[in-house]
């Protein structure tokens, strides 16, 4: 969320940003109870002052006096009762809304209203390495893997040579259900290795966080109020304590440390979660129902930092992130692009943000496979995370989260990119000590 003194000074920069993003919130109705809050809570301060003054009067006081201001303070107490009842209703709206107020999109964020508005920037194939669109534009069309016979897609090559079974799946866990078999499980954890192996070396911390979290690091996340119809509730829980499961290990990292005031001397955190992943895909009716696209359980390994609060440090950190998730799809040698993505496209939370696409054979298109965000204090506001500078100070700190690797989406890549005309895959050079074979054939 936004620091409300921020929304008061900066009223028509934050209406930019709801409009831009296409958040459903009237600013000015925000605003007004805003107001109202203050105002009450001025009063109520105003009479709890006087009563405490009373208070430490009352010992001086004569019997008769006593009596007076007994009954002066039974008159505060009740009058502090209905400017409490009158407080409540407007706090409760006051933080739905301020929860909804979006963060403030970067300088170098494209305005779009949706994705048709992101910009790719960046491309990268083993034969030509990293290409700039706009430097060299007629290079781009090469970097697709080419084919010079007809193409399978993923769940052929994955039936044909007894991989992945959607029909099983869906018979066991229904719609968009899935089994991995043989080399695919190889395959798959062999990758969640590599990755848990790349981010160690990177310095981060390593950990196999909660997959079940309580309201308070899902609403930390971002992923509370306006993605609540994404994540699946717990049916046989405590409504007082209801417990989800969380579509990525992001909100159990950052809730690790909710509450906690840092020194700067520990910063940056660096943590690196792997995790069982479901989502219900409910804002995607309709979308990528064939296959292992897009599915509602699936294992990532998430990388979260939180750093100083500076802009300029937070956005190197967005691009070491970057290169960390490029240089895994660098090591399998498969063909992506990075995209900027536009104001529409992102989260309310979302200061600035990457995706990274990779080239998907059968859909003749880039498919995303990782997700980079920096959301600057945006998260830590809701979480109470800050830190004390060298000077004493207090500050939120800011947050970033990247995606390592997904699976088994990233499998359609390989499976669809490395397949021959025979029928069999080429294992990848790097997963080869994982699946024990070079070719996987029938």
């Amino acid at each position: 969320m936004l620091d409300i003194k921020f929304v008061r000074d900066n009223q028509e920069i934050v209406k930019k940003a709801i409009a831009d993003k296409r958040v459903d919130l009237n600013l000015d109705e925000l605003l007004d109870l805003d107001s109202k809050r203050r105002d009450l809570l001025t009063e109520l301060e105003s009479l709890q002052a006087t009563k405490n003054a009373v208070s430490k009067s009352i010992p001086q006081l004569s019997e008769e006096e006593k009596k007076v201001k007994f009954l002066e303070m039974k008159e505060v107490d009740e009058k502090s009762k209905v400017l409490k009842d009158e407080l409540k209703p407007i706090l409760e709206n006051y933080d739905r809304l301020i929860a909804l107020t979006p963060n403030i999109p970067s300088p170098e964020t494209p305005i779009g209203k949706d994705s048709s508005g992101n910009i790719p920037w960046r491309y990268w194939n083993s034969t030509l390495g990293v290409v700039d669109p706009t430097k060299e534009p007629e290079k781009v069309a090469e970097i697709p893997a080419k084919f010079n016979f007809t193409i399978k897609d993923h769940i052929a090559l994955g039936k044909d040579l007894d991989l992945i079974d959607t029909e099983t799946g869906v018979k066991t866990s229904g719609f968009r259900g899935y089994y991995l078999k043989n080399e695919a499980v190889l395959m798959q954890y062999g990758l969640i290795w590599l990755a848990l192996k790349k981010m160690q070396e990177k310095g981060f911390t390593l950990m196999v966080p909660p997959v079940l979290v309580r309201e308070f690091a899902l609403f930390g996340s971002g992923h509370f109020p306006a993605g609540r119809d994404e994540i699946y509730k717990i049916a046989n829980t405590d409504e007082k304590d209801q417990i989800y499961l969380a579509g990525t290990s992001e909100p159990s990292l950052l809730a690790y440390y909710e509450g906690k005031t840092l020194t700067e001397k520990d910063l940056p955190i660096k943590v690196c979660g792997v995790s069982s992943c479901y989502r219900s895909e409910v804002g995607s009716y309709g979308k990528d129902t064939r296959g292992i696209y897009r599915i509602h359980e699936f294992m990532k390994v998430e990388q979260v930092v939180m750093c100083k609060a500076e802009t300029a440090e937070s956005d190197q950190w967005l691009e070491t992130m970057r290169e960390i998730a490029e240089g895994m799809l660098q090591d399998l040698k498969l063909p992506y692009r990075v995209l900027n993505i536009c104001t529409g496209d992102m989260g309310a939370g979302k200061y600035k943000m990457y995706d990274i696409e990779t080239w998907m054979p059968s859909r003749n298109d880039f498919g995303e496979t990782h997700s980079d965000s920096n959301l600057t204090d945006w998260q830590a506001r809701r979480l109470n995370i800050k830190y004390k500078d060298k000077q004493g100070k207090t500050k939120y700190v800011y947050t970033l989260n990247n995606t390592v690797i997904a699976s088994p989406r990233i499998l359609i890549a390989i499976l669809e990119n490395y397949q021959q005309a025979d029928g069999s895959i080429l294992v990848p050079e790097v997963l080869k000590p994982y699946i024990g074979k070079d070719v996987i054939k029938k």
